[in-house]
């Protein structure tokens, strides 16, 4: 790949953010992180509208992480958008929520999300588990060209 990997994180907790975002730092990839706070933000990133319309400001992610609880479109609606459109399938999308419920989990699988993750309470948890899951989905998993 000629470009850094690239990660949209849809999540509006600033603070859930800013973990996320110190953690994958910590990785140290060369990676670009792209956030957005709402789901009708991330549908605009992906289709490069609006707000994101520049392309080589806002490529493509490789990686999308995903809250399930937003404003505005939530994650749910997200993932399905994104897994239903031709264009976007082939990008990975974890769950990252606070969601430890069966029903979101169930239904996130039924539209085919790559991953679940439930965020720990502890922060240092947190960051451990972004760590682990930028060095799996960004290092050692392959990505469609």
């Amino acid at each position: 790949m000629d470009r850094p990997l690239v990660i949209l994180l849809v999540e509006d907790n600033e603070d859930h953010a800013m973990l996320v975002t110190l953690a994958l730092e910590e990785v140290n990839m060369g990676y670009g992180l792209h956030w957005v706070k709402n789901g009708e933000e991330a549908m605009d990133y992906l289709y490069q509208k609006d707000m994101f319309a520049k392309t080589e400001d806002n490529p493509r992610p490789d990686l999308i992480l995903l809250d399930l609880r937003l404003p505005l479109m939530d994650g749910h609606e997200v993932l399905k958008a994104v897994k239903e459109s031709c264009d976007l399938k082939t990008i990975p999308v974890v769950i990252l929520t606070s969601s430890e419920n069966q029903g979101d989990i169930s239904r996130a699988y039924s539209n085919y999300a790559n991953s679940y993750l439930v965020k720990p309470m502890s922060s240092d948890l947190l960051v451990k588990m972004v760590e682990s899951l930028g060095d799996y989905w960004l290092k050692w998993n392959r990505h469609p060209v």
